[in-house]
């Protein structure tokens, strides 16, 4: 049984939801605690760049949460998003009998 999420939520938008708008946080200053560019801040909240392994190191010593769980917010955003845009019916499993 496969666990499906759906739509889920880009790491970016959850870090302009949970961490910056409610403490009136603005991006640069984000961008100057994670010692990155602001460009590169404001692509990760709009949701058009992913949160890289070195990205989410930082974002946990930054905002807290695990690295790992960082990760796996942007793998299930990703996959979500393979699975919209591929056909499966298109293709054919292998038979290992």
């Amino acid at each position: 049984m496969d666990l499906v999420q759906h739509n889920p939520m880009h790491p970016g938008k959850f870090i302009k939801r949970v961490y910056l708008t409610p403490h009136d946080i603005g991006s640069n200053e984000l961008s100057r605690k994670l010692q990155v560019s602001a460009g590169l801040v404001s692509r990760m909240l709009n949701g058009k760049t992913d949160v890289s392994p070195a990205m989410a190191i930082k974002l946990s010593k930054v905002l807290g949460r695990t690295a790992e769980s960082w990760l796996a917010m942007q793998d299930n955003y990703n996959l979500w998003i393979a699975r919209k845009a591929i056909d499966l019916d298109k293709y054919e499993a292998i038979s290992f009998a």
